[in-house]
């Protein structure tokens, strides 16, 4: 039953003084003259979790045109758009109003990603949104008056301020909306041009610090493309764009160091996502099905096929399906490529920086020092066009410090003072001319990638008596039961947001399609189709406003992160 906006505010003022339990009691639906406030779930106490709130703003007065949303692109950044502009209104209008969390208005933090969320939506009846409320208390008694200026005072204006199209820029909002939906046209295009990224001519690629991915304002070098690399596109709303096109096959990124090798592969990586006008990578996009991969040493391995990498272990351990709680490098780089295959991936994205160095390389005079028969190792350079030919995956390698790689390369392109230069021609005449007496390694075929099958018994999300405990430590660990994963190594995660639907779908995983019998992309196909038809709020009992969407790779990688997993192979069940 929907209450009358005053019988809320009389109700706070009843409350006043009286112990915080007992603002259980305005959990409800309240009519508001311009739109409905919805309290869902209420605090036990100003330390705990803020509470669950939900505004519905009729379209007949919020006015917001539909061909602002008449897309699923489009409307994903109107719901980012607004947002952003409720974060910004309600971090003005939020003070302390006593101890704890109290006097908290918040909603989901954003970056500089465009993400599909779960706190705003819309459509041509409502606009719902999900935000955050710490109700006011001294200690654990209710400040009532504080609580009605709150809910009845300062939600009304954040309302009136920014979820109301005549309140709201309407150049801003429809550049934002624009620029999301022409990016991702261009990521959906990019294979018809037989490309796997695109850079855009005028592009700002470096960003301020390590630890603030705003652009660079000072001394920053704008993109331009070799003349050889140039393509072009014509976007639904700006038309003709030029900017570098990186080929299918296998690209080395080189150059000498500071050059901004790794900050075109970082830019490159997150080109999976759209991203707000402002970002200066704007229109940086990566083929969908792009994963970036690393060393990682010390994480577990379940069951993974690394033969094609590793074998002839000491001690005749077996790399067909090969486990351990503590990897090495080289173990972790051969797991992480072939989870990601396991998973789908298109595209392989490779810096040396992170890489260990035994894996990606094993020169000549190191072969004739030691044998093949006394290393397990098949280095990277005898894999990369096998990825390519027999599995039809591109990979883009930041390379500084082995030619090698020139022999196996399709394309490659030299940064120099943040500007590409596409040296493919000379660095194939340096490889005819300095012939590598290299002996290749590895067969000639990549190998097989062998599917495997969770346990479900190997993940339990309890903790002691409670039947569910997640828990997300700023945007790289989950802790998941009795368990920690660690995701800090996963670089294409970008939001806590993410981290926070991520655990929940392993929940969800768990309870309906872990059987023993499907295989992992068998689970993330069925669980990924879930949300792709019923939304995220599909992985939670009741609206949540701080989910983000992640890809599957990212959902795999977190489920082959749990140090409890267990698998067996597709086949073998």
């Amino acid at each position: 039953m929907t209450i009358d906006r005053n019988n809320l505010h009389s109700a706070l003022l009843r409350l006043d003084g009286r112990g915080y339990k007992a603002y259980k009691d305005i959990k409800g639906s309240y009519n508001f003259p311009d739109f409905t406030l919805i309290i869902d779930r209420v605090q036990g106490d100003p330390f705990a979790a803020p509470s669950n709130l939900r505004l519905l703003v009729p379209q007949s007065i919020a006015l917001f045109p539909p061909k602002l949303y008449r897309s699923p692109s489009r409307e994903i950044a109107l719901r980012d758009f607004l947002t952003r502009q409720f974060d910004r209104a309600s971090r003005k209008i939020s003070i302390r109003r006593g101890t704890g969390k109290s006097g908290l208005i918040s909603i989901a933090r954003t970056g500089q990603e465009v993400l599909d969320r779960s706190s705003v939506f819309i459509d041509d009846n409502n606009i719902e949104v999900r935000f955050l409320v710490g109700l006011p208390a001294r200690g654990r008694t209710i400040l009532g008056r504080q609580a009605a200026e709150m809910l009845c005072e300062d939600i009304p204006e954040i309302v009136s301020t920014v979820l109301l199209y005549s309140s709201i820029d309407s150049r801003e909002i429809q550049n934002h909306v624009e620029t999301v939906e022409d990016a991702c046209w261009l990521r959906q295009n990019l294979s018809e041009k037989g490309l796997v990224a695109f850079v855009a001519n005028g592009s700002i690629l470096p960003r301020r610090s390590g630890v603030d991915p705003r652009p660079l304002l000072d001394d920053a070098v704008a993109f331009t493309s070799p003349k050889s690399l140039e393509v072009e596109f014509n976007c639904p709303n700006r038309g003709l764009i030029k900017g570098m096109g990186i080929p299918q096959g296998v690209t080395l990124i080189v150059g000498g160091g500071y050059h901004g090798k790794s900050t075109l592969l970082r830019a490159i990586e997150l080109g999976v996502y759209d991203r707000i006008p402002s970002d200066g990578r704007e229109f940086v996009t990566t083929n969908p099905a792009a994963v970036k991969i690393r060393a990682e040493d010390g994480r577990s391995i379940a069951g993974v096929d690394i033969s094609p990498f590793i074998n002839q272990l000491p001690q005749g351990r077996s790399t067909e399906s090969f486990s351990t709680p503590n990897a090495s490098g080289s173990t972790s780089q051969a797991a992480n490529i072939i989870e990601a295959l396991e998973a789908g991936a298109g595209l392989l994205l490779v810096d040396e920086d992170t890489a260990a160095t035994n894996f990606m390389i094993r020169d000549r005079r190191m072969q004739q020092l030691i044998a093949k028969n006394k290393e397990p190792i098949t280095p990277f350079i005898d894999k990369v066009r096998q990825l390519y030919e027999d599995c039809g995956v591109s990979t883009i390698l930041v390379m500084g410090g082995s030619g090698d790689y020139f022999e196996v390369a399709d394309t490659v392109i030299a940064m120099d003072n943040f500007q590409p230069h596409d040296v493919t021609e000379k660095a194939k005449a340096i490889a005819k001319e300095h012939i590598n007496d290299r002996i290749p390694e590895g067969g000639n075929n990549f190998g097989k990638i062998t599917p495997r099958v969770p346990l479900p018994e190997s993940i339990d999300p309890s903790r002691g008596r409670r039947e569910v405990k997640l828990k997300v430590r700023d945007v790289d660990e989950v802790a998941f039961g009795t368990e920690d994963i660690d995701l800090a190594a996963v670089e294409q995660i970008v939001d806590t947001g993410q981290l926070k639907a991520i655990a929940e779908a392993i929940v969800y995983a768990k309870e309906k399609y872990l059987d023993k019998k499907r295989t992992l992309p068998e689970i993330l196909d069925l669980v990924m189709g879930d949300i792709d038809s019923y939304g995220l709020d599909v992985l939670t009992n009741f609206p949540q406003g701080d989910l983000a969407l992640f890809r599957r790779f990212e959902l795999a990688a977190a489920l082959d992160r749990l140090r409890s997993l267990k698998v067996l192979p597709s086949g073998k069940v």
